[in-house]
């Protein structure tokens, strides 16, 4: 079995962002970008409805969701940046009280987890990835560029509801390569 992996180069990042949105596949480009920039695994994406990331009464995107992890059970408020809004403004006339939020056209339900993964890989795939991407790389992508922006990894592991930093250092994927250059960039100034 392969590993999953994020994804380490934010070029890559940004090509798989934009592969959907280039294509007018603005529902899979939304399911993407919300892996992304939420770090939700994706049985929790595709349980999200419009009610969630919509106020109707108000005719505006949430600033953030509250939602209950399908894995843990944990509560979880989620704030969405501009990435994330940017998205769902596009996919907004296909918006609708209480209907899933990355809907199957066909029957009005979520697609499912087997449909997600096709999409990611497709693109992954067109896009001659190396590594091997699936729904998970969204949200270890998530963690290793939140990581390597300096942001400390027990907070990455709260936002994770991960029960131990072990995990998470398993999950930000840290390389060779990424040890080398803490070597190589410390000094001490005189």
């Amino acid at each position: 079995m392969k590993t999953t992996e994020p994804i380490r180069n934010k070029k890559q990042v940004r090509e798989l962002k934009d592969y959907y949105i280039k294509r007018g596949e603005i529902r899979n480009h939304l399911m993407i970008v919300f892996g992304i920039y939420t770090a939700l695994r994706i049985s929790d994406i595709l349980r999200l409805t419009w009610d969630d990331v919509y106020d109707f009464e108000n005719s505006r995107v949430r600033s953030c969701i509250n939602i209950i992890e399908k894995k843990t059970g944990k509560s979880k408020i989620v704030a969405l940046n501009k990435s994330v809004i940017a998205a769902i403004c596009i996919y907004l006339a296909a918006a609708k009280p209480s209907t899933p939020l990355i809907i199957n056209r066909q029957t009005g339900n979520a697609i499912s987890r087997i449909q997600a993964y096709r999409i990611i890989r497709a693109a992954s795939e067109s896009l001659r990835f190396q590594n091997h991407v699936s729904c998970h790389s969204l949200r270890k992508t998530f963690g290793y560029h939140a990581w390597k922006g300096g942001v400390s990894p027990a907070v990455i592991m709260e936002i994770y509801n991960h029960s131990s930093l072990a995990v998470t250092r398993r999950y930000l994927g840290v390389t060779q390569d990424d040890k080398n250059a803490v070597y190589l960039g410390l000094t001490f100034s005189a």
